[in-house]
């Protein structure tokens, strides 16, 4: 079980409340393919990724980052219990898609970046120390089930 303090629980709650899901997740999600080429393997589906003009202008990377973005709801309404929020998706990504786990804090890393990069001087350290904190406890939920 997962302790949070007050100002964590409220930074979370406050950083998606004026979440731009739609250009967050886009921008997390082809920055991670971009930045880490292999991940690009699960979305042979998504047609053109052969450059960074192709990723950011894909439709269908936009449309999964959003999705992925809007994944982590989940997790803000469920800070008590996050591993059971997730266990679900834990399984659909190991044993389904065969993601490697190591992905998941790829784009937990662009997703901190991106989020920083929106909120400028308001992502302080501390911000940053909770906002990192959450992504940890959701990517430790999201591979649970490969243990």
């Amino acid at each position: 079980m997962v302790e949070w303090t007050e100002f964590e629980r409220a930074t979370i709650q406050d950083i998606f409340s004026k979440m731009d899901y739609e250009s967050v997740g886009h921008n997390a999600l082809a920055r991670c393919l971009v930045v880490y080429p292999w991940t690009q393997r699960y979305f042979g589906n998504f047609g053109n990724l052969y450059n960074a003009a192709a990723i950011m202008g894909n439709p269908l990377v936009a449309a999964h980052g959003t999705t992925v973005l809007h994944g982590l709801d989940k997790a803000v309404k469920n800070m008590d219990n996050i591993k059971a929020a997730y266990a679900e998706l834990s399984v659909l990504h190991s044993e389904k898609l065969h993601v490697d786990p190591d992905n998941f804090r790829l784009l937990g890393d662009c997703l901190t970046i991106v989020v920083a990069a929106k909120l400028g001087s308001g992502f302080t350290a501390d911000v940053q120390a909770a906002f990192q904190k959450f992504l940890a406890v959701v990517i430790s939920a999201l591979t649970k089930q490969y243990h």
